[in-house]
């Protein structure tokens, strides 16, 4: 038989589970590279954790407010990075332009 395991709130802050839990919403985003050249894949990044991506259109989870970083990498440096933040009323998709040069930052619009 197994023996009963209890919520403690005392237990749940050591293990990091949060006391509220935060309402889980989508969000659309939207990956265009320029037409012409290679171009390496992009990285995004929400809340601190970094994920590779596809170019093209993919819907996301996340918790509450995010904080969305995307990013190229290109085995010697990072660049085309733009940033933004998602709240859960938003709507629209999100959408990252990748620059035409290495050294230029990316754009993030709304829609």
């Amino acid at each position: 038989m197994k023996p009963a395991v209890y919520a403690s709130p005392a237990r749940d802050r050591l293990a990091g589970v949060s006391e509220t839990p935060k309402a889980e919403h989508r969000f659309e985003l939207t990956l265009r590279k320029p037409w012409l050249g290679w171009y390496p894949k992009p990285t995004v990044v929400i809340n601190g954790e970094a994920q590779p991506a596809q170019w093209g259109v993919r819907n996301w989870k996340v918790a509450g407010d995010a904080d969305v970083s995307i990013y190229l990498y290109n085995r010697l440096w990072k660049f085309g990075g733009a940033s933004v933040t998602v709240e859960p009323d938003q709507s629209g998709p999100v959408v990252y332009s990748a620059p035409w040069l290495p050294f230029l930052s990316g754009r993030v619009r709304r829609g």
